[in-house]
C-alpha cells in the first residue's frame, strides 16, 4: 500500500504520517514513512536548494523536485513497494501539480509530463489532503522558514485553491480531511479510508 498525505505547512501532514505508521507497525506490517522532498542524501541536498534563500524560476523548481521524487521512487518507494512493504510519504506529485502546475501556472498536463517518468508511474493508493485555512496554517508553522513559505498569504491561498482543484479532479484517489480537527480525529478517518486494510 502506497499513501501520501498532502496539504499546506501546518496542516498536520507530518504528524498524521507518523501517527499512520505507528499504527500500521503495531498491526504488524513492515512500513517505509519518508517525504518530499528528501528521503535520500541527494533529495536533502535538493532540499536545501529549493527551500533555502535562492531564487529560482518556476521550471527550474518543478525540474528539481521531480528530480528529488525520481531518486526516492529509484532509492526508497520503489524498492519498499517490491518487497511488500506499505510506503507512507509526506508530499509527492500532488505537491507539485499544486505548487508549480496550478499556483505558479505553469500548467497540470505540463507538470505532470515532467514527473511521470521521473516516478516510474508509481502513484499512491490513496492520498490524504488535508484542508486546513491558510491563516491557520501559517500560525500553526510559526515563522516561515523556508523560501516558499515567505512568499506570504496570497500565494499560500493560491495553493490551497489548487488543492482544492486537485481533490476534485483526482476524486478517486484524493481524500479530502477537515484538518482543523484533533490530530486523533484525523487519524481515525485516515484508518477508516485506508484501501484494504485487514
Amino acid at each position: 500500500m502506497f499513501v501520501t498525505f498532502e496539504g499546506l505547512d501546518g496542516s498536520g501532514k507530518t504528524t498524521q504520517v507518523e501517527l499512520l505508521r505507528a499504527y500500521l507497525e503495531s498491526e504488524g506490517r513492515d512500513v517505509v514513512a519518508t517525504r518530499e522532498p528528501g528521503g535520500t542524501e541527494l533529495g536533502e541536498k535538493v532540499r536545501d536548494l529549493l527551500l533555502g534563500g535562492t531564487t529560482i524560476s518556476p521550471w527550474a523548481e518543478a525540474a528539481l523536485f521531480a528530480a528529488a521524487r525520481a531518486e526516492l521512487v529509484a532509492e526508497v518507494i520503489g524498492p519498499a513497494l517490491e518487497r511488500g512493504a506499505d510506503v507512507v510519504c509526506d508530499r509527492y506529485l500532488d505537491s507539485s501539480l499544486a505548487y508549480q502546475g496550478i499556483a505558479r501556472r505553469l500548467g497540470v498536463d505540463r507538470v505532470l509530463a515532467l514527473n511521470i517518468d521521473a516516478i516510474r508511474g508509481i502513484l499512491p493508493d490513496v492520498t490524504f489532503l488535508l484542508l486546513v485555512d491558510p491563516a491557520e496554517a501559517a500560525k500553526r508553522s510559526g515563522s516561515a522558514s523556508d523560501r516558499i513559505e515567505r512568499e506570504g498569504e496570497e500565494f499560500l491561498r493560491s495553493v490551497d485553491q489548487a488543492y482544492r482543484e486537485l481533490g476534485s479532479i483526482f476524486g478517486a484517489r484524493i481524500v479530502t480531511i477537515d484538518g482543523a480537527r484533533s490530530p486523533d480525529e484525523i487519524a481515525k478517518e485516515v484508518r477508516d479510508e485506508l484501501p484494504g486494510l485487514s
